[in-house]
């Protein structure tokens, strides 16, 4: 049963560690991961979000619990993260650290996950699950990233403005929309749509793996140590159990599993960066995250199908 699990988890983290290994041999540099990130980001994952909800039945993929499920649960672990940052983080750390521990790689890693384990349903619903995780996680992130990093507060206004300019969020809504109204599409386009979509999540780990920072990692402290284990043991487990108390079984319970457990989003760099704040303690909660979950991922998929819960 492990080396079933791992077929699922493993080429998830070997794409990763494919990236360590071209950026160590130097056949990747950073503009080359700036580059294709950024590629992958506006142009490749939206076109595989929007073809995994086109071609999904909308009434058996979108499963509105489960989403509401998650942004609870979401929720309730920015206000944890942010109430214990306010007892233990210093002043100017606590946007990052709360950012870190709630802020999951959802569209990339969570959705290759489920993609992975459970097909076209996990592509089709975790693509609808990524698009709720972006328009939450990114909103706030803009609110507790703008009350410390010093800079002035944006407005209700342009907060809307940068969730609905999101290219995965508008991915997700065009798919949606596409799908509700039966829009035909012709077949040079979808063929073409399948090219972008095949390289989006492979492109997307590899720069993961390539922008890691073990240098960084080795200076993380005890914030970024704390930080980490929120976002991939707590948080993950306690919503986990919560979410079967409740009633959630099967595909949907593995799937909530994978994205709450999904490492810190490397874009939580680029928030930090462009709200005024060091990136250092970001870089090193992105790496933490990324390592641990190799083992959490692992251990919490393996628990899950052992007790027959997540089949």
């Amino acid at each position: 049963m492990l080396a079933q699990v791992f077929t699922v988890t493993g080429p998830i983290f070997m794409m990763v560690l494919v990236g360590i290994l071209l950026k160590r041999f130097q056949w990747i540099d950073d503009a080359f991961i700036a580059t294709a990130s950024s590629l992958t980001f506006r142009v490749t994952l939206p076109a595989l979000l929007f073809l995994s909800i086109y071609r999904a039945d909308l009434d058996h993929a979108f499963r509105p619990a489960l989403a509401g499920f998650f942004c609870l649960a979401s929720l309730l672990c920015f206000a944890g993260a942010w109430a214990w940052s306010i007892w233990r983080v210093p002043f100017e750390q606590r946007g990052l650290f709360v950012q870190g521990a709630f802020r999951g790689n959802c569209g990339i890693v969570g959705l290759a996950l489920a993609a992975n384990q459970y097909g076209d349903f996990g592509l089709a619903s975790g693509g609808v699950l990524s698009g709720v995780a972006v328009i939450l996680f990114n909103i706030l992130s803009v609110i507790v990233l703008s009350i410390y990093s010093g800079q002035a507060r944006p407005s209700l206004l342009q907060l809307l403005s940068r969730v609905l300019r999101n290219p995965l969020i508008l991915g997700v809504l065009t798919g949606l929309l596409a799908s509700y109204l039966r829009l035909p599409l012709p077949e040079w386009l979808l063929v073409s749509g399948n090219y972008l979509a095949a390289i989006a999540l492979p492109v997307a780990l590899i720069c993961i793996g390539g922008a890691l920072s073990f240098r960084s990692l080795a200076d993380s402290g005890l914030t970024a140590l704390a930080s980490s284990l929120i976002k991939v043991v707590f948080y993950p487990f306690l919503f986990t159990w919560l979410a079967w108390l409740v009633g959630f079984e099967g595909p949907e319970l593995g799937i909530l599993f994978l994205f709450l457990a999904s490492p810190t989003a490397a874009a939580s760099y680029v928030m930090a960066r462009a709200a005024g704040s060091d990136g250092k303690l970001a870089a090193n909660i992105i790496a933490l995250t990324t390592i641990l979950s190799l083992v959490t991922i692992t251990g919490g998929v393996y628990g899950l199908q052992r007790l027959g819960l997540a089949g």
